[in-house]
């Protein structure tokens, strides 16, 4: 039987939020870092439910529930298969010596003349060759920090550092989870994203750069050696054969990319490469990850499998190289598959019955220009990451909400999906009680109120995305990208 639809009343609309942000508060406050492993997911099914029901009081059925999940699936297919691609590249890459080669080469650079100023190169560079801001900050991020208590510097800067850097490479990073999602999200293509990001990324990442300079310049002891043998990291010259060939598949990344390759079939292409590069290159942490005394070219086939499959593992002995390196599989991208599943089916509901729209419209209609537009998406994502303390809440929903408006009024999707990840992703470090604020704290050692004066990065991305709106600098019209202008 048909039944007859009501609009959401404000208290609907209110409801499914201040459920989600109560449970996730909840979790936070109970499982502490652990929620992200499965405590948040469960909550935010819960929320999925609470929402399906606020729908069928006003007069929907449980088929439409049903139908905006399957809805929700769909978006998000391709954005599954390159995660699943990214563990798999990420397991192959520390197997065969990419990374490790990479942050052997950047630990080599660092001074204390510039110090500030080099973690947040460094921190950029290895982002974005491993797609995580929380594993760059997690092991190379907490390293300098120690490093930094021993030669005098600050602490709270190095973490800004650290963050600005970490951030940087999670945004223009095609491994990044949040770029994929954002890009799948506002439905554009992930390198055109990235492409797009790069017009706030860039230039705030050069005026971070340039303060660090100046900070190091004005609170650096007077020291110029260089420090890499301090850092526990540069042990991975022990362990790996170090040299340049072992970045042959970074480069093979780059120019697939380039040539826009499926992002997919680029990762796995990849991946392959190094496993290969690896089995003749690394040929002692192939057999030390195998563990068995196998014909080399049936050990090394095993080897490449499982650490696509399951990721890479190394027991060295040393703290910082184990948690870097051990990592990355198909299996390990599955926790943040339910996370998104979760987030992006919450998000299609508010969506189907109008939920969101109650809360959101009157910004909307506030928003009589372009500038007024890019404030009000900024202030709904910021403002999920304060109330509901999570980063994918807080680029799904917004992505969904004002992707319409943005068709509606000409603007090309690109506008949305930068400012999306400018104003969900890189502010949710800045937010003590978020999930990332948290996690930062906590594996940097240095409090969020500390280090937030000094993330620079992290506010003047989206102060740039801002004011482009305002004033329509970099601003792209739909009609523009149809017909091929950038």
């Amino acid at each position: 039987m048909s039944r007859q639809q009501r609009e959401p009343s404000l208290l609907d609309a209110i409801v499914p939020l201040v459920v989600l942000a109560g449970l996730i508060a909840a979790a936070l406050a109970m499982f502490g870092l652990d929620a992200l492993d499965g405590p948040i997911q469960a909550a935010l099914i819960v929320c999925v439910l609470v929402a399906g029901l606020i729908g069928m009081k006003n007069g929907h059925t449980w088929a439409d529930v049903e139908r905006a999940a399957q809805n929700a699936f769909t978006s998000i297919t391709s954005a599954v298969l390159i995660l699943l691609a990214v563990g798999a590249l990420i397991g192959i890459w520390n197997l065969s010596g990419t990374i490790p080669t990479l942050v052997y080469y950047g630990i080599q650079a660092l001074s204390p003349s510039w110090y500030y100023a080099a973690a947040a190169i460094i921190c950029g560079a290895v982002a974005m060759s491993i797609g995580s801001s929380w594993t760059t900050a997690g092991t190379i991020g907490a390293g300098l920090i120690g490093v930094a208590a021993m030669l005098g510097v600050s602490p709270a800067i190095t973490a800004g550092a650290v963050i600005s850097g970490a951030y940087l490479g999670d945004k223009l990073s095609p491994l990044s989870e949040t770029t994929i999602l954002t890009a799948q999200m506002v439905k554009v293509d992930v390198h055109q994203h990235i492409k797009r990001q790069a017009w706030t990324s860039v230039p705030a990442f050069v005026l971070a750069t340039v303060a660090f300079l100046v900070l190091s310049l004005v609170r650096a002891p007077d020291v110029h050696n260089p420090v890499g043998k301090e850092v526990e990291l540069a042990s991975l010259g022990d362990i790996y054969h170090i040299n340049p060939w072992n970045l042959l598949p970074l480069v093979l990344l780059a120019v697939l990319s380039v040539r826009k390759v499926p992002a997919t079939l680029a990762l796995m292409i990849s991946a392959l490469f190094a496993g290969i590069l690896g089995a003749f290159l690394q040929p002692q942490v192939m057999r030390d990850f195998v563990g068995t005394a196998e014909n080399p070219v049936v050990g090394s086939i095993k080897g490449i499998w499982r650490a696509m499959a399951n990721g890479f593992e190394i027991d060295s002995g040393i703290g910082e190289i184990d948690r870097l390196l051990s990592r990355g599989g198909m299996d390990s991208m599955l926790p943040t598959l339910w996370l998104i599943i979760g987030a992006v089916t919450f998000g299609a509901i508010l969506e189907e019955f109008g939920l969101i729209n109650r809360l959101v419209d009157p910004l909307i209609r506030a928003a009589s220009s372009t500038g007024r537009l890019f404030l009000a998406v900024f202030a709904c994502g910021f403002g999920l990451n304060v109330v509901a303390g999570d980063q994918y809440i807080a680029l799904v929903l917004p992505s969904r909400v004002f992707r319409l408006e943005f068709e509606k009024r000409g603007l090309a999707a690109t506008n949305l999906s930068r400012l999306a990840a400018d104003s969900a992703t890189v502010t949710s470090p800045l937010v003590p009680w978020n999930s990332c604020g948290a996690f930062m704290g906590a594996v940097l050692g240095v409090p969020v109120l500390s280090y937030l004066p000094y993330a620079i990065f992290n506010y003047a991305s989206p102060a740039l995305s801002v004011l482009y709106g305002i004033t329509g600098f970099k601003i792209e019209k739909a009609s523009d990208q149809s017909t091929g202008a950038t």
